[in-house]
């Protein structure tokens, strides 16, 4: 088929580099424009641009997409068959999502409607759910609300947003694929999401990861999963910011006050979190790398009592 492509995060490059595998011809690459870092010394590319460049496709980076005629005419020149959206990151208005002959199918990371927005992968993993997975949707104009063409599952488990992340892409990527392979039987047979199971995921914030101490241990634990590697969970001891990036909740009470240092030894650093013990197993210091607490505290000695805030 002939695709235009949609994408701008890692997460997008997966289906990018497997669509083209499977022989379509993807006519542009569609991203963001380029970032300018460190005070406009250092422009940088998307992960979407650098591989399509490296694969010889062409590249456009509108800096709106409503009301821009150059870019539609420039969509509407290419006569794609499809368009193909994975974390493209802006709305699509009407027009370009009626422009492809067979409409614009998205890849989404989450078993929808559970998971509608911008941060499905960490919504999940910090809810509990025991299983996620990538929904193939047929676009229209609300924000991850069309029917529904295929899905992928796969459990959580102990996995962090990290490794979640790959696995959903790699699956995304094979399921589009997939769903291309007979896609008028795909179109035939769309389910209509219910929005009243309907949950939202909104993008996440630096600040999103400050450690609530009044949260239980299992939620704190979930939290340091679904943030890894970005933004990270934090809090701060002695004036200083910690990364708390890997904890078990071992079960056990305390009247501590929330966020008190009970305990700190070979097994870790035990904090009051929710009247109950977050035991953090791996931690990383300001201007430090990240470290087993057990060899952070062989060097550095927390006192007990010590509140982390």
């Amino acid at each position: 088929m002939r695709l235009i492509y949609m994408g701008t995060p890692d997460f997008a490059v997966p289906p990018m580099e497997m669509l083209a595998e499977a022989g379509h011809e993807i006519l542009y690459a569609v991203t963001q424009p380029d970032a300018v870092r460190d005070r406009g010394k250092k422009i940088k590319y998307s992960p979407v641009k650098e591989k399509a460049l490296e694969m010889g496709i062409p590249v456009l980076q509108p800096t709106k997409i409503k009301r821009n005629e150059e870019f539609a005419e420039t969509l509407r020149a290419a006569d794609p068959d499809a368009i193909i959206v994975a974390a493209y990151g802006r709305i699509l208005p009407l027009h370009i999502l009626e422009m492809p002959r067979l409409g614009c199918l998205n890849i989404h990371g989450s078993l929808l409607p559970r998971f509608r927005g911008a941060a499905p992968i960490q919504a999940a993993i910090a809810a509990g759910d025991e299983e996620t997975g990538v929904t193939i949707m047929h676009m229209n104009e609300g924000l991850d609300t069309g029917d529904m063409l295929a899905k992928a599952s796969t459990p959580i488990g102990q996995k962090n947003c990290g490794q979640l992340h790959d696995e959903l892409a790699l699956m995304g990527a094979r399921l589009i694929v997939e769903t291309l392979e007979d896609i008028d039987r795909a179109l035939a047979k769309a389910e209509k999401q219910d929005d009243a199971l309907a949950t939202y995921a909104p993008m996440i914030s630096k600040a999103d990861g400050h450690i609530d101490f009044t949260m239980s241990p299992e939620q704190i634990e979930r939290r340091m999963r679904a943030f890894d590697p970005w933004p990270g969970t934090f809090a701060e001891m002695n004036g200083k910011t910690f990364k708390l990036w890997r904890a078990t909740a071992p079960g056990q009470k305390t009247d501590a006050p929330a966020g008190t240092v009970v305990a700190a030894g070979s097994e870790g650093l035990d904090i009051s979190a929710g009247g109950a013990v977050l035991r953090v197993t791996e931690l990383q210091a300001p201007g430090k790398k990240r470290m087993k607490s057990e060899d952070y505290l062989r060097g550095n000695s927390i006192e007990i009592g010590t509140v982390l805030r």
